[in-house]
């Protein structure tokens, strides 16, 4: 029996080593990820820890696939960069994948996670901050995704976690947000162009607000105002403005061409503006004027930055002001597929015009489809190449339709909910506050003689713990 069981230990513990490997990122050759002989085990894949250790800087320019985990940690600050182009997915379908920014260490500087491009999806756990110092850095098209579990700053013992949201967005989705979760740790968020969102729950929006009482999440390093926004579709959207309130406002996207750059400063204020493409070609624009605009010229798919310097009164130096950046490019269109609508079927069918909006500085073609019906093939769109139609329904239940627009180069879209009763009285019980006529006894949205049939049928009727006896020949006399 021991000679069988050996062999069958040993193949056990060769094929669980090779299920799961470390694969630490080393720079031999160059900062990229995509070159295996950066790596000491070869590219890290979706049952693999990429480590980073060693201080190295680490660029991802491409998609990388999947990783099991993610683990910055060790006395070099570590630097994971991703840019355009960018797609890296940690954890997916694993219960026991995380990312983990600051595992442990100690460094100088924080170890670094920085998304200018492309998408981190986490889907699983994500700390920023465990039992290290651990930041990340959110900024111009950079989008990360919290998928799944939680996303936690400051995490465990010692933790030191700070997330900077310059530009592009960090996406919670429903999961969880914890700061400080352990001892002497410390946790901050700041806001100074990109945007946080989170479905919405009463607690979610007690926790935000609470954290910006306290100065645990702030805007432009203090300076700023956090905004909290609830949407129609119930999502939390977390920014800072500037007391420039700066147009175009910090991190978005404007149409090329003329431009306009505005801000606000005390009346009569003198500044300098700073305009340009890069720290290399950054001019001033305006030299100590008392004026609150300026025109520039800008070109489709350039990046531009500009700075607002103050002057007190009588002072001789300006007082650097923060640096703004937009992309002039082509915006994408905006579409408004209606409001939704609540119908009936009359002879079997129910007729609804649809009428869509679209906006764009370009031509857009157009598209109706629809998404879900209570059956197939019950929804026909007249015209399905026009934002004004018409469509017929012919089964009782929910359809989705969705307007998409299409300028050539980006698409915009939109989605309708119709809702079909089979009368006008279910129809207008469904709706939010509707409240049933007195004397409606039969509930059919009319009080007729139907409804006083019912009356007389119940008259002088008594359930009442005191009810008389009542003369069966002279109703309105006791016996």
């Amino acid at each position: 029996m021991k000679n069988q069981l050996i062999p069958s230990v040993c193949i056990c513990l060769v094929v669980a080593g090779s299920l799961f490997a470390d694969s630490t990122f080393t720079g031999a050759v160059s900062d990229l990820w995509s070159n295996p002989d950066n790596w000491s085990e070869g590219l890290p894949d979706a049952a693999d820890k990429a480590k980073f250790t060693d201080g190295q800087l680490c660029v991802l320019d491409y998609d990388a696939g999947a990783v099991k985990q993610i683990a910055m940690e060790g006395d070099g600050a570590d630097h994971l960069r991703l840019v355009d182009g960018a797609a890296l997915t940690v954890a997916p379908g694993s219960t026991d994948g995380w990312a983990i920014i600051g595992y442990a260490g100690a460094p100088e500087e924080p170890h670094l996670l920085e998304v200018l491009g492309g998408v981190f999806n986490a889907d699983h756990r994500m700390k920023i901050g465990f039992q290290g110092k651990g930041m990340l850095v959110v900024d111009y098209s950079g989008v990360v995704n919290v998928n799944a579990q939680h996303f936690s700053i400051g995490d465990d013992t010692n933790g030191d976690g700070r997330v900077e949201l310059r530009g592009g967005a960090l996406n919670l989705n429903d999961n969880e947000l914890y700061f400080k979760r352990g001892a002497n740790s410390t946790a901050s968020i700041d806001f100074s162009g990109g945007v946080l969102t989170w479905d919405f729950t009463d607690a979610g929006l007690a926790l935000i607000n609470d954290r910006i009482a306290d100065g645990t999440i702030t805007a432009y390093d203090g300076v700023g105002t956090v905004i909290v926004e609830r949407t129609q579709a119930d999502v939390l959207v977390v920014k800072g403005l500037h007391p420039f309130s700066p147009v175009p406002a910090d991190g978005i996207i404007v149409v090329p061409g003329s431009t306009t750059l505005e801000w606000t400063v005390d009346a009569g204020t003198s500044v300098d503006v700073w305009f340009g493409t890069t720290g290399d070609d950054f001019t001033k624009i305006v030299d100590q004027q008392t004026v609150t605009s300026v025109q520039v010229d800008t070109v489709k798919g350039t990046r531009y930055f500009w700075a607002v310097d103050t002057y007190a009164p009588g002072a001789a130096d300006p007082n650097l002001g923060p640096l703004f950046d937009f992309l002039a490019d082509n915006l994408a269109p905006k579409v408004d597929a209606g409001a939704d609508v609540t119908t009936w079927l009359e002879n079997g069918t129910a007729a609804v015009a649809l009428a869509g909006a679209v906006t764009d500085a370009d031509p857009t073609t157009v598209a109706w489809t629809v998404i879900t019906e209570p059956n197939e093939a019950t929804a026909a769109i007249a015209d399905a190449d026009q934002a004004d139609t018409t469509v017929t329904l012919s089964a009782l239940g929910t359809y989705v339709l969705q307007l998409e627009a299409d300028d050539g180069e980006y698409q915009g879209s939109d989605t309708i909910t119709i809702n079909v009763f089979e009368n006008s009285c279910l129809a207008a019980q469904s709706l939010p506050g509707y409240e049933p006529l007195p004397g409606d006894l039969n509930g059919d949205c009319v009080v007729d003689q139907l409804d006083i049939d019912l009356l007389l049928e119940q008259w002088l009727n008594c359930n009442g713990l005191d009810c008389p006896d009542i003369d069966p020949v002279d109703p309105n006399l006791p016996e």
